[in-house]
């Protein structure tokens, strides 16, 4: 089976994720954290792309990037990951013990209106939906807690939103989604599917050749 489609093409928003390898812990102490946020600036500065938002958890990570060139986000994800993983190695004395990612990173395409401010949502409060902090903007190593405080490097480091907050967008983080919002992440995060309006995702969909993304997963019907 050949890998999944995935749309990589400039000027359009993509949630994009990686998680450990068996869900192992990658990040084990406050270090590991500042470890990889010191790779993260290194890597947008070196890649013409845009960083929205982002949450690292204990084994995973979540961004909503913009690229401002075809496939740069792609090439922007394999030197992030390898030179994590390098590091994490040459640090924790653990080269040849296997692979620190369960593979490629996953993504899917994010329609620039309010669908664009519900993934971000999603990706802020990751950390305080896991009951990981009291309020989502306390969690260090995430978008909302560099943004609330003002914060350098990542000052320089987040871009603009193509859309704008809410006045009250920390007491929106905090709120919860909907079920058909629920629903609707979940399936883009497990699927690769584009998040938006119908007729939007259905367009995107043929544009990057992301049907198969939409369709259920299993072995086909028999023909009768």
């Amino acid at each position: 089976m050949g890998r999944p489609k995935r749309a990589d093409a400039a000027n359009h928003c993509y949630h994009m994720l990686n998680r450990a390898n068996l869900r192992a812990t990658i990040f084990h102490k406050e270090q590991d954290y500042d470890a990889f946020e010191s790779v993260l600036v290194e890597a947008v500065q070196r890649f013409d792309i845009r960083l929205f938002s982002y949450c690292l958890m204990p084994n995973h990570w979540h961004m909503c990037v913009s690229p401002n060139a075809d496939g740069e986000m792609g090439r922007f994800a394999q030197w992030l990951i390898l030179t994590h993983t390098q590091r994490y190695h040459a640090h924790y004395h653990t080269a040849g013990s296997g692979h620190l990612y369960q593979g490629r990173f996953k993504s899917f395409p994010v329609q620039n209106d309010e669908h664009f401010l519900t993934v971000c949502r999603y990706v802020e409060r990751n950390a305080f939906a896991a009951k990981l902090c009291d309020s989502p903007e306390q969690w260090r190593w995430g978008s909302l807690y560099h943004w609330s405080n003002k914060t350098q490097p990542f000052g320089r480091v987040l871009s603009s939103w193509p859309v704008r907050r809410s006045s009250n967008w920390i007491s929106r983080v905090r709120t919860d989604f909907s079920k058909s919002e629920r629903e609707q992440l979940e399936w883009s995060v497990r699927r690769g599917v584009p998040f938006g309006e119908e007729s939007w995702v259905e367009a995107i969909a043929r544009q990057f050749d992301l049907e198969s993304t939409m369709r259920p997963r299993g072995r086909p019907k028999k023909l009768t």
